[in-house]
């Protein structure tokens, strides 16, 4: 038996769930000595607040950074943003954190996101107006995308190292992102912003300026090589590996459009432990919030504009992403998450103190819907209501997409009177998914976060 313990922290929602309380919480409970960035890239968003006030919102560096000793490692495929990263470390030496960056391993094959690529993105997300993704435009999605489309130009971490390399294909990058570009926004009121991007492109000095930045992460973390990253994770003791975002915004089984460019599913875990030859049993626990959260545009069918008064001290609707929206707990959501998210062990939860000022929550156990296709849901036979939501086959985004006009344009049914309390909503939770709720947080901190069964 492998005296290394794997977990996996997965988000069972749209994000904000508690990742980042969660993953603080284990790493000084199981004494974990690295966390495992393995999905996604600088535009997670991951609160940690510690019972003295300090507060970070987690983006690449693992969430247990509060806690001395814990090594963060950015696994390949993790899409890591250079200077963003830099620009993290500042903010967390505020905290209180000085030696971020000597408890960082990057994986030299990671893909760098570049000025181009945020540029280009966020020129793409202005051009839609109202019918935006929902992008936090930081250039995550035109990485993953520029990079199917032109493997070539692709720049890893491991590059930097090499100046010329990395300078040459900045540039014939930048020139392939221009080349799509007209000098008009599609959107004339978004124009403004969209000529500042347009100017990144067209800025020949922009890459030899970034490289320059990136040379001072570089020299503080150079790229590990796969015997490092392997050696990290067979390393006696506890290795979480914390989700970015959540799995109803998987790419390939979140509702597209609104999706993100990188996958939630416990495969992708299993994946980044396989590569380093770690075969040892990974445990998996799902987390959710006690409501419905959603940043930006995309499906949410119990969003409450009564609900607005709950508060959210770190999700303000500003920004790239847009509006911060808030819902009642949905059974059909859940259960559609557990589906795609396959087996898992147990549950965590967050925010369970709302009830002690929250009296109008109610469980959505069905949707009243127009016509819909039955390969896209399950109706009740006697009410005629949607019971369930059905993911197509793999990698079938037209299936995902007609879920998602599906949810647009739901009524949420509620069932019952409104949820009592924690304790209510807890059993009710267990009854829904068949799972164990192990952990439960009644606060922004980790001591606010109760046993709610054996944690071993």
């Amino acid at each position: 038996m492998s005296s290394t313990r794997l977990v996996s922290l997965l988000g069972l929602g749209f994000g904000d769930c508690g990742k980042g309380l969660f993953t603080d919480y284990l790493c000084r409970h199981w004494g974990a000595h690295t966390v495992v960035r393995f999905n996604g890239g600088a535009q997670a968003g991951h609160n940690v607040v510690l019972p003295d006030g300090r507060h970070h919102t987690f983006a690449q560096f693992g969430a247990g950074s509060f806690v001395p000793g814990v090594v963060t490692l950015l696994a390949y495929p993790v899409i890591v943003h250079p200077t963003a990263l830099l620009v993290e470390d500042a903010w967390l030496r505020r905290a209180g954190v000085d030696d971020a960056l000597a408890r960082i391993l990057i994986d030299g094959r990671c893909r760098v996101t570049t000025p181009f690529h945020q540029a280009a993105g966020r020129m793409r997300e202005l051009q839609r107006g109202m019918a935006a993704h929902g992008s936090c435009g930081v250039g995550v999605g035109e990485t993953a995308g520029h990079g199917i489309d032109h493997p070539e130009q692709i720049l890893r971490y491991a590059d930097l190292v090499r100046p010329a390399v990395a300078l040459a294909k900045l540039e014939l990058m930048r020139r392939t992102l221009r080349a799509g570009f007209g000098q008009a926004c599609a959107e004339p009121a978004n124009q403004t912003a969209y000529d500042a991007e347009l100017a990144v492109l067209d800025d020949t000095s922009m890459a030899a300026r970034w490289l320059e930045r990136t040379a001072e992460l570089i020299r503080q973390a150079p790229p590990a090589s796969h015997a490092q990253v392997a050696q990290r994770l067979h390393l006696p003791g506890c290795v979480l590996f914390e989700g970015a975002q959540g799995v109803l915004l998987d790419e390939w089984r979140g509702f597209h459009p609104h999706t993100t460019w990188s996958s939630i599913h416990p495969a992708s875990v299993q994946a980044v432990a396989t590569d380093a030859g770690q075969h040892a049993r990974i445990e998996h626990l799902g987390i959710l919030r006690s409501y419905m959260t959603r940043h930006g545009n995309g499906p949410l069918p119990t969003c409450d504009a009564r609900l607005e008064h709950l508060p959210e001290p770190h999700n303000a609707s500003g920004g790239w992403q847009g509006r911060f929206r808030r819902g009642h707990p949905d059974a059909l959501l859940l259960r559609y998450a557990l589906q795609v998210a396959g087996p898992l062990d147990g549950l965590l939860v967050s925010h369970l103190d709302v009830f002690r000022r929250e009296r109008t929550l109610r469980w959505c156990t069905g949707y009243e819907a127009d016509a819909t296709a039955d390969d896209v849901c399950a109706r009740d036979p006697d009410s005629g209501r949607i019971c369930a939501i059905l993911p197509g086959a793999p990698h079938d985004l037209a299936h995902q997409e007609r879920l998602g006009h599906l949810l647009a344009r739901a009524t949420p049914h509620y069932a019952g009177e409104p949820i009592a309390d924690d304790a209510s909503f807890v059993a009710q939770l267990e009854a829904l998914s068949g799972l164990p709720v192990l952990l439960g947080s009644h606060g922004p901190t980790h001591e606010a976060v109760r046993k709610l069964r054996l944690l071993p």
